[in-house]
């Protein structure tokens, strides 16, 4: 019933079933829509194929949505299209079912292809265009599992900030993740310093050690662990200290990998992940926070192996003391000293950075930006469920909280919300 009323109002977009490749070369049969929709552009009528993904977990989950160019198209990298022809849109980043449907992603694609379409014809200038992507197309193929390209992308990983946080996040990425590439950058004014030196006296496989943010161009991941010196005595004026320390690299580091996954460890992290997405420029999928997803892996296995769950919970809210459980279950895990935490954070980078890299589509409760979940009007960054993939990610919808964990969060809402406009970004 649901592709007929999708085939009723686009008759062009049909349903059938197809493998999905994923980035780990994993294959899955998958239930897809495909077909053309109407964009008008300059007067003129086009019809743009794409293709639209619906995995296991949909309709509670986004689909996964693909451009699909034929031979004398060519792919224009924008605001709403990456190189890959993967197709991101504000609807996907805030999808609530019931509430969103395919039709009105649908609506909302057209409209957003309208102001800037995706696609155009090739033509012998098309070479010129700024960002070159005619060698890009002639290698792409198309089929059951998407867009494919000949060449493997880069698995470039990019570590900001030395120290403990560190190197203990570039020494985990290395023993979780298939990396090509890991340049681990010293920032001169960070108070994170130190392990460069190490590194580049004992060198590692694949390690690169800088302390210019250039080396950090076409990283897939920017993991940014960057924390700023500071005399000041307000709380507000040392995040005052850190902000200045992120206006000097994060622009910086967004224009060098216009494509990655900008992933912020630096305290407090959910205010220096909105911090972060407004310096960069970048969509609010691809800037997030290591947030609260070591809490929740801890909270899990703890219910795991006391009630035999085998069922993943979350750790949501604010990151710091006063953290949202819908589950209502409390714990307490005693960290020993600031090392062991810079380890286990370091852990929990690397498990967020694989799910990026493999395009897992895993959940986990990362710093991203609520406004539009559960009702949140204000624009702040919480901990929230959300699926990581290639792209960044995509919220969950918003779960039943009872008074007193409602109530909190909307006391983490004021707070961050005062603390963000006393700040000058």
């Amino acid at each position: 019933i649901y592709e007929e009323c999708i085939h009723r109002l686009y008759s062009e977009m049909k349903p059938s079933t197809g493998t999905y490749t994923f980035s780990d070369s994993s294959q899955k049969d998958l239930l897809k829509i495909i077909g053309n929709i109407p964009v008008k552009y300059e007067g003129r009528s086009y019809n743009f194929p794409i293709q639209l993904w619906l995995m296991d977990s949909f309709p509670f989950t986004p689909p996964i949505c693909l451009l699909r160019p034929t031979p004398n198209m060519v792919i224009r990298e924008g605001k709403h299209v990456d190189g890959r022809g993967r197709i991101y849109l504000p609807g996907l980043h805030n999808w609530d079912y019931p509430k969103s449907s395919v039709v009105g992603l649908l609506t909302e694609m057209i409209a957003k292809f309208e102001e800037d379409p995706p696609l155009s014809s090739k033509t012998t200038g098309e070479s010129k265009h700024p960002h070159e992507l005619l060698a890009f197309v002639s290698n792409l193929q198309i089929n059951d599992g998407g867009i494919s390209h000949h060449d493997q992308l880069i698995n470039k990983i990019s570590v900001i900030g030395g120290g403990d946080l560190g190197m203990a996040s570039v020494m985990s990425i290395l023993a979780k993740c298939e990396v090509d590439k890991l340049v681990f950058i010293d920032i001169a004014d960070s108070s994170t310093k130190g392990g460069s030196a190490d590194l580049e006296i004992f060198s590692l496989p694949k390690v690169e050690v800088s302390r210019d943010v250039s080396a950090s161009a076409g990283s897939r991941v920017v993991v940014v662990t960057a924390n700023a010196w500071s005399n000041e005595q307000s709380y507000v004026g040392v995040i005052q200290t850190n902000v200045d320390l992120y206006r000097g690299i994060i622009p910086n580091l967004a224009r060098l990998s216009p494509n990655a996954v900008m992933l912020i460890a630096s305290q407090p992290v959910d205010i220096m992940t909105h911090v972060a997405w407004r310096q960069s420029g970048l969509p609010p999928t691809r800037v997030i926070g290591a947030g609260c997803n070591l809490d929740s892996a801890r909270l899990s296995h703890v219910l795991d192996i006391t009630l035999n769950t085998h069922k993943q919970a979350w750790v949501i809210g604010e990151f710091s003391d006063n953290k949202g459980e819908p589950e209502r279950i409390h714990f307490s895990l005693v960290i020993v000293n600031t090392c062991q935490r810079s380890w286990s954070i370091g852990l929990s980078i690397a498990d967020i950075t694989n799910s990026i890299l493999t395009d897992k589509m895993k959940v986990h409760s990362v710093s991203t930006l609520a406004q539009g979940w559960g009702g949140i009007g204000a624009e702040v960054f919480l901990s929230l469920p959300c699926i990581m993939g290639a792209n960044g990610s995509t919220r969950l919808a918003g779960v039943s909280l009872g008074q007193e964990e409602d109530s909190k969060l909307r006391d983490s809402i004021t707070s961050l919300s005062n603390l963000m406009s006393q700040l000058r970004i």
